[in-house]
């Protein structure tokens, strides 16, 4: 079952999240609002997203404490800095939160959506770089070249002898249990 993209777009002015829901659900996006930093956590707390996109200037805690407090539990989510004020500071802490991107208001659609599509790229690569370096079962228990070559030899000969056995026997445990079935019933009558 595939889901939707969840992107989860923190701003304390209302008419940026409908603009986001209004550019991004028509291409397939979930698109869930914050209206500040501390109500967006308790949201990364409780469900799961694809892709935040956070203003910097909001009362109470910014955009970029936003951004560092999600890299720093979710490094592997990417968060995306939407802002009027965007200055040269901002933008290098931006970067060294590890911000996907920096984009400056006024958006277009085109600029909202190529975004979040970047975003969710990034994200795929990202969990797709742990799979890599991840361990097979078999380097697990310490098996080495030789012996995985030979386990996968012994269950390719294995393999008809077995299917062969389940061709011969399938016939008789079929009856044996209409046989089994036919009797139950026959005794509750």
């Amino acid at each position: 079952m595939n889901t939707l993209p969840r992107v989860l777009v923190v701003d304390d002015d209302p008419v940026i999240g409908q603009s986001f829901d209004r550019v991004l659900s028509g291409k397939g996006y979930a698109v869930i609002t914050a209206s500040n930093g501390e109500e967006a956590l308790r949201k990364l707390k409780d469900e799961n997203y694809d892709v935040v996109f956070t203003d910097i200037k909001m009362p109470g805690m910014s955009g970029l404490e936003v951004a560092e407090r999600i890299k720093a539990s979710q490094p592997w989510l990417p968060v995306v800095i939407v802002t009027g004020y965007g200055t040269d500071a901002n933008e290098k802490r931006a970067g060294e939160a590890g911000v996907s991107a920096f984009l400056r208001k006024p958006l277009t659609p085109d600029m909202i959506e190529d975004s979040a599509h970047k975003a969710l790229l990034e994200k795929g690569a990202a969990a797709t770089e742990p799979a890599a370096k991840a361990t097979t079962p078999e380097t697990e228990h310490g098996l080495n070249g030789i012996a995985l070559f030979a386990k996968n030899v012994a269950l390719f000969i294995a393999s008809p002898i077995i299917g062969f056995v389940y061709v011969v026997a399938l016939p008789f445990v079929g009856l044996g249990m209409l046989a089994w079935i036919g009797t139950k019933a026959l005794f509750k009558l």
